[in-house]
């Protein structure tokens, strides 16, 4: 494990997070495959609104795709990934990872996470956290703070809680993990090792998703299969198991969220990863912006609880909580009352096509809505994810939502 640890590739800080600030409308179509083809449009709201009704159970919404882009989109254009690049030979001592640095620098001695400051003071603007072993660039140290990059974020970090030089390089060892970077925009998942199995999700270009597994057997699908509790029919589409084996070589499984799901090794890097800082800004009310003091005061209020626990079936902001235990546990003190399951609260909230400040994005698996987060503005969601990451805050198009609801 350590020997493939040491071999993955270094890439520049400048791409690690999409941080857009121009949300573009949620009915555009979107484009997405192993190859670029024109988009898919999910018909959910009935289906949410049957299951907020408790007149049907929270299964599968039909997906319907079209051969062709619907009238208000406009096709992304083509796109021919770069293949994927063996990984180049060490060039100094240091443990090769998605992040560049001189000295490195580890934010493990926190118990959630640690706050960017803009200037080396506590009084000072936040500008970015790191949630618990983050990595960073150290510049300096001076006077107890230490000027830090991490990914996007540029700021001043309290010394006393990161770990640096040669302990952090052994450390990210430890509390690095495998993973694969998006090479494509936009890129189909699928629910089996295959291009005839269903689309599990479309995922954007850069962001990262950990390996569950690299090299496939037919056992190891065998069992995802009875874990995620795929259909006979996506089987069949799929081509039973033998077709599956044919071409299983060349997939990974990753984690999307708390499931599982496949890659084409085609259009991924793979890379050891230390998790980064997020920009993080503060949200106010503001007339000219449309934001309430509501909306505003929910975003403040869920930010935290950035690097809390998951866990499934929770609603405990502190304790523990799943997806939709956290976005129904954050409305509740503000009087709204959400039921616990995701594709429920699609099913409550109102769809806009241009998300404020406390809306909510849902996520497909390709039958059903299985996550949802909260969006905090800049581009960006809060949400309860897995059990490796607890509550983390992530790019509001990490996977291509299929509604944007608003409660209040």
């Amino acid at each position: 494990m350590m020997n493939k640890m040491k071999k993955i590739l270094a890439f520049s800080i400048a791409g690690v997070l999409l941080v857009g600030t121009i949300i573009a409308p949620i009915q555009a179509a979107m484009v997405a495959s192993e190859e670029q083809v024109e988009g898919a449009n999910v018909l959910i709201d009935e289906y949410c609104n049957n299951v907020a009704a408790g007149t049907v159970v929270a299964q599968a919404p039909e997906l319907l795709t079209s051969k062709q882009t619907p009238a208000a989109a406009t096709p992304a254009p083509a796109v021919t990934p770069k293949p994927t690049a063996k990984p180049a030979a060490a060039k100094s001592a240091h443990v090769e990872l998605n992040l560049n640095y001189s000295r490195l620098g580890i934010a493990n001695k926190v118990d959630t996470y640690l706050n960017v400051r803009k200037k080396p003071s506590e009084s000072s603007k936040i500008v970015g956290k790191m949630t618990k072993n983050s990595g960073c660039h150290v510049y300096k140290v001076k006077k107890g703070w230490a000027k830090i990059v991490s990914g996007k974020v540029k700021g001043y970090v309290k010394s006393s809680y990161i770990t640096m030089d040669k302990k952090a390089e052994k450390l990210a060892t430890k509390v690095g993990r495998e993973c694969v970077e998006i090479q494509t925009d936009s890129l189909r998942v699928r629910a089996l090792p295959t291009t005839d199995a269903p689309i599990y999700s479309v995922v954007s270009a850069g962001e990262e998703f950990t390996i569950k597994k690299n090299n496939l057997t037919l056992d190891f699908v065998k069992k995802i299969v009875k874990k995620e509790k795929i259909s006979k029919e996506a089987m069949e589409k799929a081509g039973g198991y033998e077709a599956i084996q044919k071409g299983m070589g060349d997939f990974i499984c990753i984690y999307v969220d708390n499931e599982y799901a496949f890659v084409a090794k085609e259009y991924v890097k793979e890379q050891y990863s230390l998790k980064r800082a997020v920009k993080v800004g503060t949200v106010s009310a503001s007339k000219s912006s449309g934001i309430s003091s509501s909306q505003a005061s929910i975003v403040e209020y869920a930010k935290q609880f950035l690097g809390n626990r998951y866990v499934w079936g929770g609603a405990s902001l502190t304790g523990g909580t799943d997806c939709s235990g956290f976005t129904m546990s954050l409305y509740r003190k503000y009087g709204h009352y959400l039921p616990h399951n995701a594709a429920a609260q699609a099913g409550v909230t109102r769809s806009v096509s241009s998300p404020k400040p406390g809306d909510l994005f849902f996520y497909s698996n390709g039958s059903r809505i299985n996550h949802v987060a909260m969006y905090i503005g800049g581009g960006m969601v809060i949400h309860a994810s897995n059990p490796r990451d607890g509550i983390k805050i992530s790019n509001a198009y990490y996977r291509h939502p299929v509604k944007i609801g608003r409660v209040m």
